[in-house]
């Protein structure tokens, strides 16, 4: 049984980047039912980022894997295990969330050896990195997943990117002061390419789930 990952670092449950990655999910489910989906919200979880306690780096115990305990522990063994890994954010002041950032210190520190600062995960593996976001593919100040991509990279493989642009902030607009936005300009964006996004979020699941059956 092969198994994918999910890392949800939004934190609204049933809005942008919820719904892409449930999109993602049933597209990497429809391919075999040999391959588990585990998909896991960082708002959910009580935990911290890295404490520099450099208990991975300890001579004769080193670890690729994070050694503080707490409630991030079992997910951080599962990717460890894992056969492919979704990391999906909304970006906010150009970056992922800062429960997605956290996650990441714990996730990529203890790959880092700082003998000759390779960077070794448990295993390599697909990855596909994903971001909702207000801006447009032509106005936007995302900076993705930053420092943390080339770790990743380094330690994982190159990894698929997703972006879904000019996403609604809210449901009713009237409700909220954005006057620096036409709902009327989201809503017709929206309705050109809500259903696209959601169809590549589909179709990277199953080239995913794909590319781990054969």
């Amino acid at each position: 049984m092969k198994k994918i990952v999910i890392i949800d670092g939004g934190p609204r449950k049933n809005f942008n980047t919820a719904s892409i990655l449930q999109k993602f999910a049933d597209g990497a489910s429809s391919v075999s039912d040999q391959i588990e989906v585990k998909a896991v919200r960082l708002y959910g979880i009580d935990y911290k980022g890295c404490m520099s306690c450099m208990a991975c780096k300890i001579k004769g115990k080193a670890s690729n894997i994070c050694k503080y305990k707490d409630a991030l522990t079992p997910v951080l063994e599962e990717i460890a295990e894992a056969d492919g890994l979704v990391l999906g954010s909304p970006v906010y002041f150009g970056d992922v969330t800062g429960q997605m950032r956290t996650f990441l210190e714990r996730l990529a520190f203890p790959w880092l050896s700082y003998n000759d600062y390779s960077m070794t995960a448990p295993k390599r593996m697909p990855v596909v990195l994903i971001e909702t976001m207000n801006g447009t593919p032509e106005r936007n100040n995302s900076h993705g997943y930053g420092s943390m991509e080339y770790c990743i990279t380094a330690a994982l493989g190159e990894p698929e990117r997703l972006m879904a642009y000019n996403t609604y902030q809210v449901k009713n607009y009237d409700r909220y002061e954005l006057a620096g936005f036409s709902e009327e300009d989201k809503r017709k964006y929206r309705e050109e390419h809500w259903e696209q996004d959601l169809q590549k979020a589909f179709d990277a699941g199953r080239r995913m789930a794909e590319q781990l059956k054969n």
